[in-house]
């Protein structure tokens, strides 16, 4: 263990171990932050959660469902484009590890670059190849999650075959498999927004380490101080 770990850092500078960090603690702790928030106050998992709700409600009152399949169909399909972007992307990372020497040799020319070696540049892309790892695991979930849903639609009872404390049961139950699907996604998508900050890595460990933070702030803003929030919230 301790020979993997000298390896994995082998031609990092102490900046750069000191930045991978940084970005772990970006990461993690907000990721275990907008967890225990969104059970304290709202936010938009909170409030879409509720809306879910709503959703499976007003589903079990009609006869015809062939919108609400159609609308989990097309969150479905987001899912599934950004599950096949990774793995083009995953590709495009094991292409680039044969091209080590020849890309560091370009990157040395750009401004506001510190010197890495070939080694260091290679390990940069299997962490980043990690990342993209990591996230095609949730987008795939994710989509099994919602055909788990879609399961649930198909045999949601019929307006004449339920009680009202029936419906409201199977409401809250089908909103939480779609709910979950939705987090799985929701993961996936933040691991995106990560590894663009993570790109700047391999220019500069400082900016890599601004661009970390920036990437917290505009996540927190987006999930409990953005205006689609508010007007989420403003729905009845």
């Amino acid at each position: 263990m301790v020979t993997m770990g000298s390896e994995i850092i082998k031609g990092f500078s102490g900046l750069d171990v000191l930045a991978f960090f940084w970005f772990a603690l970006c990461w993690l702790g907000y990721s275990v932050y907008s967890s225990k928030m969104s059970r304290r106050r709202t936010c938009l998992s909170s409030l879409l959660a509720s809306h879910r709700e709503a959703w499976m409600l007003g589903m079990l009152s009609r006869d015809n469902r062939v919108g609400d399949a159609a609308l989990l169909g097309n969150l479905e399909r987001n899912v599934s484009f950004f599950a096949s972007s990774t793995l083009l992307v995953l590709a495009g990372l094991v292409a680039a590890l044969g091209s080590g020497e020849d890309i560091v040799a370009v990157t040395e020319n750009l401004p506001f670059t510190m010197a890495v070696n070939e080694h260091g540049w290679e390990t940069k892309v299997l962490l980043l190849a990690v990342i993209f790892v990591y996230a095609f695991f949730k987008f795939s979930w994710s989509l099994r999650q919602y055909g788990f849903a879609a399961v649930l639609m198909g045999r949601a009872p019929m307006p004449d075959e339920f009680d009202e404390e029936a419906a409201q049961q199977f409401s809250i139950q089908a909103a939480q498999v779609i709910s979950r699907a939705a987090q799985a996604f929701n993961l996936g998508l933040r691991s995106y927004y990560f590894s663009l900050a993570y790109l700047l890595w391999f220019l500069n460990p400082w900016i890599f380490m601004l661009a970390s933070a920036t990437v917290v702030g505009v996540l927190y803003r987006r999930e409990f101080r953005s205006r689609v929030l508010n007007a989420l919230g403003r729905v009845v």
